[in-house]
């Protein structure tokens, strides 16, 4: 396994490694790219893989313990697009700056637009189980900060706005891939991000729908942060697998259902719009 050095090197200049390698095994890369997350890697399906490079064979990177990670460049209709298949939580163990250093390897690629994915629960009572779901905004619950410490200014400022974290340009092209192959727009959540594992209690989610939140999960919160600190526009499509408020209508929730819940979503639903929005509208 290839450990993180990450607390004594510059989280730059090992960014721009694992780029260099990526750029050196793949050729010239596209400005755009996705990050997969629960139940979500039949997105991939339809689309020429060109190179696949899994996670630990980068310099200064590893797999999760959940998502095994593999770097993909793939392609549909003669336009390319990098994936990231899979991606590490803080609950893992993992620190902030593992967390997040794919995004600041983007970042030295030259990647311009990501797109991320990831499994929820529902705080807003009209969501209903299998609907996705557009992020416009989030409440970082999380009990560190991904820019917390020395500011690298090669990155970005050392105080990023995030009056536009959730790209508004970007979601207006996903909500135009939407209805192109959905035949609707989608609804636009806050979403709330936490450190898990464990899911919350009927108490913690009526606090987080009563403090503004739409939906809940242990992702993604610190990616959007880094992403926007590195400058490249950034928006999330949620799957919500469970209902979770309001309290009367809280069932069990397993592992095994909120995949398999996920990956039929993602088969049915979320890869026909992702793809198309890979492919600029073209048919898919």
């Amino acid at each position: 396994m290839v450990i993180y050095y990450l607390k004594c090197m510059n989280s730059y200049d090992t960014a721009e490694q694992a780029a260099l390698f990526l750029k050196d095994k793949m050729g010239a890369l596209p400005s755009r790219a996705i990050i997969t997350g629960t139940g979500s890697s039949s997105l991939l399906e339809g689309m020429e893989i060109k190179h696949e490079i899994p996670s630990s064979v980068l310099p200064h990177m590893t797999d999760a313990t959940y998502l095994k990670g593999s770097w993909i460049l793939a392609s549909l209709n003669g336009v390319d697009v990098l994936v990231l298949n899979g991606r590490l939580h803080y609950y893992e163990g993992f620190s902030m700056e593992q967390v997040t250093f794919a995004v600041r390897v983007m970042s030295r690629i030259g990647i311009e637009e990501l797109v991320m994915t990831n499994a929820s629960g529902g705080l807003n009572p009209d969501y209903e189980a299998g609907e996705l779901v557009l992020i416009r905004d989030h409440i970082n619950l999380l009990p560190e900060h991904p820019l917390r410490g020395d500011n690298d200014d090669r990155f970005g400022l050392r105080f990023p706005d995030m009056s536009n974290a959730y790209d508004a340009g970007l979601r207006d092209q996903l909500q135009a891939s939407a209805q192109k192959t959905m035949g609707k727009t989608l609804n636009e959540a806050v979403y709330v991000g936490l450190q898990g594992p464990s899911l919350e209690t009927p108490a913690e989610y009526k606090m987080l729908h009563i403090i503004g939140g739409d939906l809940v999960g242990m992702s993604t919160v610190p990616e959007v942060i880094v992403a926007n600190h590195c400058g490249i526009r950034t928006a999330v499509i949620s799957i919500v697998t469970n209902v979770c408020y309001p309290p009367e209508v809280i069932t069990e929730t397993t592992l095994e259902a909120v995949v398999a819940l996920a990956e039929r979503v993602s088969r049915d639903h979320l890869g026909p719009m992702v793809r198309a929005w890979v492919s600029n509208g073209s048919e898919v």
